[in-house]
């Protein structure tokens, strides 16, 4: 009896060893990232917060970052298994969402990224319960000194260039636009007025009716939205929106569309022109490099035309003459040797007023931040 009692405490001991040191090799199976120290790459591992499920999109904005998080992959050369996509998080839902990051966390993530404007102040958070992850947060504006950035683009650049193929294309002179947000959202609005500016530069008579569904995911509603432009007499539909739905009902009225977020060419191969698109694949490659080199900034990052970030799909020449390639190309080089400014001198408001001055462009901060105010040939419907 006394030597079963003798077997089985070693019999436990050798356990408890066991479960202590499985435990103290899997934290040194995952080390805690420090900004400033190099990370080997082998012990990346990055969490993803999709505010829809991409694996069953061709199109959209979690597709975009989707694609954006694979080119980074390939080329940073990293494992599939360094890759956590979370997806269906709703943004309206901080619970959820903040389940959605802690399971990162505990399965070992040092990076997150976190995709939706309405994570911003959950990351803000839990950046600071976390010192060993970096947090990188999408069109937001918070940040702080140690391990939490945010990142957008210039999309107004690209949605410019959108805005000279409408004009360009369109024959009633009606170009519809569904809106995710109104006027208090400056995301949306300084993209939409640079669009109108676009198409104003070659279609002074033109006017663009936009179409307001307060709603940052709704397909139902973007379709809704759509064939209410369409009955309005637009011939054109472009979007600020998360699905291809307006663009599916361009097709089936037999008008024309362009698409955002990704090449929606795919969704409707004989309404889509062009897609006014993320290259978010620019901005995760340039930060998971800089924590593996431990040169990590929690700098703001704001890409452009020029770094690619932002940018047009190819056309859809099929459906476009080749004048309005053209049109586009001269514009896109203006843009990028800085001859159009877009956001640049006094402008004129669709409600009459006068905004900016004579010879001077407004900041990255006056267009993300002032920009409540509609372009003059904007009708809201």
């Amino acid at each position: 009896m006394a030597e079963k009692r003798i077997l089985l405490i070693l019999a436990l001991a050798v356990a408890v060893g066991i479960f202590f040191s499985a435990g103290f090799e899997g934290k040194e199976a995952k080390p805690d990232w420090r900004p400033g120290v190099p990370l080997d790459k082998n012990s990346v591992k990055i969490g993803v917060i999709h505010v829809s499920d991409p694996g069953s999109e061709n199109s959209g904005y979690a597709y975009s970052h989707y694609l954006g998080i694979e080119k980074m992959k390939n080329e940073l050369g990293l494992r599939d298994d360094q890759i956590i996509n979370k997806v269906n998080v709703s943004d309206e839902d901080m619970p959820a969402a903040e389940m959605a990051i802690r399971e990162c966390v505990s399965s070992g993530a040092n990076i997150i990224f976190a995709t939706s404007w309405n994570y911003m102040d959950l990351c803000e958070k839990l950046a600071l319960e976390y010192p060993g992850v970096a947090f990188a947060h999408a069109s937001g504006f918070k940040y702080n000194d140690t391990n939490f950035t945010n990142y957008f683009g210039r999309i107004y650049q690209a949605r410019y260039l959108s805005g000279v193929v409408a004009g360009l294309k369109t024959v009633t002179g009606k170009i519809g636009y569904v809106a995710a947000m109104g006027r208090e959202s400056g995301e949306v609005t300084v993209g939409l007025d640079a669009f109108a500016m676009g198409v104003e530069s070659v279609n002074p008579d033109a006017r663009v009716y936009v179409c307001v569904i307060h709603r940052w995911l709704d397909p139902p509603g973007e379709s809704q939205a759509a064939k209410y432009l369409i009955a309005e007499g637009c011939d054109v539909i472009a979007q600020h929106c998360n699905t291809p739905n307006p663009q599916i009902e361009a097709q089936r009225a037999g008008v024309w569309g362009i698409g955002f977020n990704s090449d929606m060419r795919g969704d409707a191969p004989d309404a889509t022109v062009v897609s006014v698109i993320w290259d978010w694949g620019v901005y995760y490659s340039r930060l998971v490099q800089s924590v593996i080199d431990g040169t990590f900034t929690t700098s703001p990052y704001m890409g452009d035309i020029k770094d690619g970030m932002v940018r047009l799909t190819q056309f859809n020449e099929r459906l476009l003459p080749p004048e309005t390639v053209l049109a586009v190309d001269l514009a896109y080089e203006r843009i990028k040797n800085g001859e159009i400014g877009i956001f640049e001198g006094e402008m004129e408001t669709n409600d009459g007023r006068i905004v900016g001055k004579p010879g001077e462009k407004l900041s990255d901060a006056e267009i993300a931040n002032d920009i409540d105010w509609y372009y003059r040939n904007i009708v809201e419907r």
